[in-house]
């Protein structure tokens, strides 16, 4: 236990030596938490949309009032001519033409149908989805009011209509920045950790510290063990200091005990850290240590459902995230902040993240070449 305690001495004392290390623990996840959140945002606003009017009649100027009240629309373009919505299109002035043909409005009352076109710049598959999305939803709610009030009139039969309400679970009003933060906050305490503790002891091989450590007594354990406990500790204040930040600038409050995420989060470091151990075991120079850390930690991140739902992915991709500790975290973030899960919610994502610990921990360890 002394040794142990020596080397903690020896690595607090190091991290706390290096000004850029301080920088970097605390001041970089904490300026990316409250930049990352306001600038990721999965809903698209400021549509620019190109109409191309060939009826000029009411429900035509109706239709477009409608779009452009919406709130996600801006009306860049507006003529009579498909030729001059697409040239704006292809100069990039507008995401989206919506074309009314000539007679919209009277073959909207003659026939009870009417067609419209609509034509979507697809360069940007995100904007151009959820754009034809919003699009298409404005217009069934206008074909909606036209059918509304044509029941008023004696020519048409009235038609039972079925009232839908809904409600919303875990985020009544749908506030994004509730779904996002806590994962960014996962990710940020996944960066800070993994790799700084994949430049430790590849550090010592660099200034020749090493071999000084490799001629004494010192077990692997109890080095391996100096290297992780200061990078667990200053994780957990990360964490917090994240928790704190998220609640006063974002309102987002833990639906259940801080207690249960501090668990896992306790656990969930340990993985990342071992994983960031073992990496430094394996490579010769801090560049090597680094690159080969960041394309790890950027799989693991694009697969931890933050961006996308692990639902959606391929079926190599969704087993890829059963060995994957970031999605387990951002998982348990989310229920935890979210819908207020306990210990006893989140035992299997518990149980698998320990594993995964126990073995880069071990793997760490048994690949660390002491040499007497």
């Amino acid at each position: 236990m002394r040794t142990l305690k020596f080397l903690l001495q020896k690595e607090f004392r190091q991290i706390f030596r290096d000004p850029a290390i301080i920088r970097i623990l605390f001041l970089m996840p904490l300026i990316q938490l409250m930049i990352l959140p306001r600038a990721a945002d999965y809903e698209v606003k400021n549509i620019r949309l190109s109409v191309v009017d060939h009826d000029h009649s009411d429900y035509s100027r109706q239709l477009i009032s409608k779009v452009t009240a919406s709130g996600y629309f801006q009306l860049d373009n507006y003529s009579n001519s498909y030729a001059l919505g697409m040239d704006a299109v292809e100069k990039d002035k507008a995401d989206l033409i919506l074309e009314i043909p000539a007679n919209f409005e009277k073959t909207l009352v003659k026939e009870d149908q009417a067609t419209l076109f609509m034509a979507i710049n697809a360069i940007n598959g995100v904007k151009a989805n959820l754009g034809g999305a919003y699009l298409r939803t404005i217009i069934q709610d206008f074909n909606q009011e036209v059918r509304m009030e044509w029941i008023q009139f004696p020519r048409f039969s009235p038609e039972l209509k079925i009232a839908i309400t809904s409600s919303n679970w875990y985020n009544p009003s749908m506030n994004y920045r509730l779904f996002m933060v806590p994962g960014i906050l996962v990710v940020l305490v996944t960066m800070v950790g993994s790799f700084l503790t994949s430049l430790n002891i590849v550090k010592e091989k660099e200034i020749g510290t090493i071999e000084q450590i490799n001629v004494t007594p010192i077990r692997k354990y109890h080095f391996i063990l100096g290297k992780l406990i200061p990078f667990w500790v200053l994780g957990i204040v990360v964490l917090t200091l994240g928790l704190l930040l998220a609640r006063f600038a974002y309102n987002v409050i833990p639906q259940a005990s801080l207690l249960t995420i501090y668990v896992f989060s306790a656990v969930y470091l340990l993985a990342v850290l071992g994983l960031g151990l073992l990496l430094s075991t394996y490579t010769a120079n801090q560049q090597q240590a680094m690159l080969l850390s960041f394309f790890i930690m950027m799989v693991f991140i694009l697969l931890g459902g933050l961006y996308t739902s692990i639902d959606s992915m391929p079926a190599w991709a969704q087993w890829l995230t059963k060995i994957n500790p970031v999605a387990y975290f951002v998982e348990v973030m989310r229920m935890v902040i979210l819908k207020g899960s306990t210990l006893s919610d989140i035992k299997p994502q518990l149980a698998v993240v320990s594993a995964i610990a126990l073995v880069l921990n071990g793997w760490a360890i048994l690949s660390y070449k002491k040499r007497a």
